[in-house]
């Protein structure tokens, strides 16, 4: 049976990539439209072919729509995503799940309460590269890991092809940081595999926007470990790169070339880098939501890891205002 969704709002960036997967799969058909913009929404909902609701209320009363894909402003994710719950419809975000932990909380109550099925984005948790890395780090290559750097950063500020809404922080909530710097902070936390206790974070104004343009967030661990994510808006030809690195070895990906790169004293290696294979990825994360609908199962890991992405961000945020290390066990309930 076909998975009917209703699309809430066109405001984020990836919102016709999302979009563009629900046309694509076999079992889900976009079926409306709802936007705070009006303009936007009836040019999508016209472009689509389906109904444009002018409110949010009589879309979600539709009982002819299972689930929404919500795109909206970040600061209204808790009170969209609660009353997509309330009103019995699975949901579908982009990252990050809410500004705050406390909001996360109260979002993720309202979703075991209604028993609906909640996935959000965090693609590159499903990219080849994360994969193999995670299996090079499982054969313990590296030995004890101790420090791990994440980048990912682009000139949408310099070149002007950002829209101007990702620069209002009341909507988004931080800059750089929390938009491009979501998949270096989750990816950092993933390689690290620890508890994180500390962050501290240095954020950049180069263009004088009211959020961040550049970025770099440090993540401290019990064991010294550490993690460091650099994001930013104002890069031109900055590669997505990783490294990581261990008592007995390291590996490093993406620089500058999309290769997978290991040395360690537990092969037999010689002295030479050796590249691995980043093999396939694993299905995306809205086929694992459809999967999820489908089969009455629950997104578990991947929602523990966004409100674990949602602590460390409300953390990195507190410590660029305040000027400390945030331990991110304090925040929330």
């Amino acid at each position: 049976m076909t998975i009917r969704i209703g699309k809430v709002s066109y405001w984020h960036v990836h919102a016709w990539d999302y979009t563009r997967q629900a046309q694509e799969h076999p079992d889900t058909a976009i079926t409306a439209v709802w936007d705070d913009n009006e303009v936007r929404g009836r040019e999508a909902a016209e472009q689509l072919g389906v109904p444009y609701y002018a409110k949010l209320d009589e879309m979600l009363a539709n009982p002819d729509i299972d689930a929404v894909i919500v795109d909206a402003p970040t600061d209204r994710h808790e009170d969209i995503i609660t009353a997509a719950a309330n009103a019995g419809k699975h949901i579908f975000t982009e990252k990050v799940l809410a500004p705050t932990v406390e909001e996360a909380e109260r979002i993720l109550k309202e979703i075991k309460r209604n028993e609906v099925k909640l996935t959000v984005s965090l693609p590159r948790l499903n990219d080849g590269y994360t994969l193999a890395i995670q299996d090079i780090l499982k054969q313990g290559l590296l030995g004890q890991i101790t420090y791990v750097r994440v980048r990912l950063s682009h000139n949408g500020a310099i070149a002007g092809w950002l829209p101007e809404h990702f620069y209002n922080l009341q909507q988004c909530a931080g800059g750089a940081l929390i938009d491009l710097g979501c998949h270096p902070m989750y990816l950092t936390r993933l390689f690290l595999g620890q508890e994180i206790t500390g962050v501290s974070a240095n954020f950049g104004y180069i263009t004088g926007k009211e959020v961040e343009d550049n970025a770099a967030v440090s993540l401290y661990t019990a064991s010294g470990a550490i993690g460091i994510v650099e994001a930013g808006f104002v890069n031109s030809h900055s590669p997505f790169s990783i490294e990581v690195h261990g008592t007995e070895g390291t590996l490093m990906y993406g620089t500058p070339d999309e290769t997978l790169l290991i040395r360690s004293n537990r092969e037999q290696l010689g002295e030479a880098w050796q590249e691995r294979s980043t093999g396939n990825r694993r299905e995306s994360a809205f086929e694992q939501w459809v999967q999820h609908i489908q089969k009455d199962t629950q997104a578990d890991e991947n929602v523990s890891i966004a409100l674990e992405l949602t602590r460390l961000m409300e953390a990195a945020n507190r410590s660029a205002k305040e000027g400390r290390v945030v331990q991110p066990v304090q925040l929330g309930e």
